[in-house]
């Protein structure tokens, strides 16, 4: 848990319904109780992270506490946002006469699959390229595990699919000057934008494999599920040099809890605790009970956040 504490950038993930935004909330809600000045992004279209705060947070950063702040990346908005973008890149290069058709193929284009999550990845480069100076922590709250890896693999996945259009844009910028220009070099604005958007997402992804700035955790529950797809996404993260170091194992029955019903979820729960300290020895866990109540304001989440701290100083999962 330290070593969660001593990262800049901080991913949250997990299966869906595990309590990754009460967890991400929580650890930002500790950084900024330690006086770090702390900035919680959420990356999931079904925000929360306002609803437990109890304010409206949206697509703006917005203080919820002291030292604390959050943004909600809205993805229909980044979108937009986006797509006004390579509009605006293409302003001077197209003819006049064909803008309307062009502004309409990539309005077309808005609506495909993966459109939002280049849209998201956008946002989320720039905050963290743009965001570091201004904040001691920054926290996200990231979307299911799916998205999740889709999400952090893009780097390399668009860094990729950059190289070969800069290679073909070359490949034409040469040919056109030994055409039309005598050999001498043609201002390019497109390869010079090309050429921006690589090194954005070349030092996007320098940021995502320092793990001494950044470090990813996952959150799961005491359930077969969460756990098997906790592996694979630890597995998968692993193919792109992305370690998992932490995992808070939410929901944990506390012996207190009683009755022959809990009796018998205890008695299945042991088996997967035994199996996660199995299946986990390289990460550090973080053992969260189940609550009489929900996590659903800041005094709660206040008592969540105490067993976070108890928890990774006593180890004792």
């Amino acid at each position: 848990m330290r070593d969660l504490f001593s990262k800049k950038i901080i991913f949250i993930g997990g299966k869906g319904g595990v309590g990754k935004s009460t967890t991400a909330a929580a650890f930002a809600l500790l950084c900024a109780k330690k006086g770090e000045r702390t900035l919680l992004v959420s990356t999931d279209p079904a925000h929360n992270v306002g609803d437990i705060f109890h304010m409206k947070v949206g697509g703006k950063i917005k203080k919820v506490s002291t030292n604390l702040f959050a943004y909600e990346i809205d993805p229909e908005k980044e979108t937009k946002k986006y797509m006004n973008s390579v509009k605006e890149n293409l302003r001077g290069m197209i003819k006049t006469s064909l803008m309307d058709e062009v502004h309409r193929q990539i309005d077309t284009a808005a609506a495909t699959p993966g459109a939002d999550e280049a849209a998201i990845f956008d946002t989320i480069s720039s905050i963290i390229l743009e965001e570091q100076d201004h904040f001691d922590k920054i926290i996200f709250d990231t979307a299911p595990t799916g998205h999740t890896i889709r999400l952090l693999s893009l780097p390399e996945l668009m860094g990729v699919w950059i190289d070969g259009m800069i290679e073909r844009r070359k490949k034409i910028n040469t040919n056109y000057s030994q055409l039309l220009n005598d050999g001498e070099p043609v201002e390019d604005p497109l390869y010079e934008t090309l050429q921006k958007r690589r090194q954005k997402f070349a030092n996007v992804r320098e940021v995502l494999l320092n793990s001494q700035l950044t470090g990813f955790a996952f959150v799961l529950i005491p359930e077969r599920l969460p756990i098997l797809e906790t592996e694979k996404a630890i597995e998968l993260l692993a193919k792109y040099h992305l370690q998992v170091e932490t995992l808070f194992l939410n929901k944990v029955l506390p012996a207190t809890a009683d009755g022959s019903f809990l009796e018998k979820r205890r008695t299945i729960e042991k088996q997967y605790l035994a199996l996660i300290r199995t299946k986990f020895k390289d990460q550090n866990l973080i053992k969260i009970p189940l609550f009489e109540e929900d996590i659903a304001n800041v005094n709660a989440l206040d008592v969540f956040a105490s067993w976070i701290v108890e928890s990774s100083e006593k180890n004792i999962v």
